[in-house]
């Protein structure tokens, strides 16, 4: 079968319906729980709070949305954890990083769905979100924290607090990432980009994985 040529602006599926729409309620529910949790760690931030309605409802829906947040996030390292493991080539994006922080990431590394420096912040923000959640169960002023003594709960503080920074960070690294790479935005709110996009930048997901299949959908559709 010959080798149907493909537009460099044919569409492309990047994430599932699914995937988007546990990637955007992790979004919501990482802002109120993140605001929240800020405005009770620097009382300078207090009126945060208020988004909320009152500091009382603030307390009583923090881990709530912070329990949602942790499911969304599991749904979305189901959906996403084979692309992230790390790989001999990510070496190479790795030495090359001051070109690909230059915007020559395609010249100098073949990169599959994922690049290292997307690989790093998904693992550490699966570490930062299982800290998160064992922390807050043990604080859980209401429910649990009254079967731990006192130390437990200064050390869970300590952690949850340093996890919550950890999340944040790695949260703002990667929004500003997702502003500074034309289309990665419109991929995970639509749900695809152009085969230019994908061969620019993980030239290795649209050669092993896109490529093969969309040849095949558009010989079925001329065979038609």
């Amino acid at each position: 079968m010959s080798k149907i040529t493909i537009s460099n602006d044919h569409k492309i599926v990047r994430h599932k319906l699914p995937a988007r729409l546990s990637h955007w309620l992790l979004v919501i529910c990482f802002f109120t729980t993140g605001l929240s949790g800020l405005a009770f760690f620097f009382p300078d931030f207090a009126w945060l709070t208020d988004i909320l309605g009152t500091p009382q409802i603030a307390r009583m829906v923090h881990p709530f949305t912070g329990l949602i947040m942790f499911v969304a996030f599991v749904i979305l390292c189901l959906v996403y954890w084979r692309h992230n493991i790390p790989e001999r080539n990510d070496w190479v994006w790795l030495k090359n990083i001051h070109e690909v922080l230059k915007g020559n990431e395609h010249a100098v590394s073949d990169n599959g769905k994922y690049n290292l420096g997307q690989k790093m912040l998904f693992w550490t923000l699966i570490l930062a979100m299982f800290t998160l959640l064992v922390t807050g169960i043990i604080m859980w002023r209401q429910y649990f924290a009254h079967n731990f003594p006192i130390p437990v709960i200064r050390i869970a503080i300590l952690l949850h607090s340093a996890s919550a920074f950890m999340l944040f960070t790695g949260i703002m690294v990667h929004m500003y990432m997702a502003f500074w790479v034309k289309g990665s935005i419109r991929g995970m709110v639509e749900g695809w980009v152009t085969v230019r996009w994908a061969k620019k930048h993980h030239p290795r997901w649209y050669r092993d994985e896109v490529e093969p299949k969309l040849q095949q959908q558009l010989a079925d559709k001329q065979g038609k």
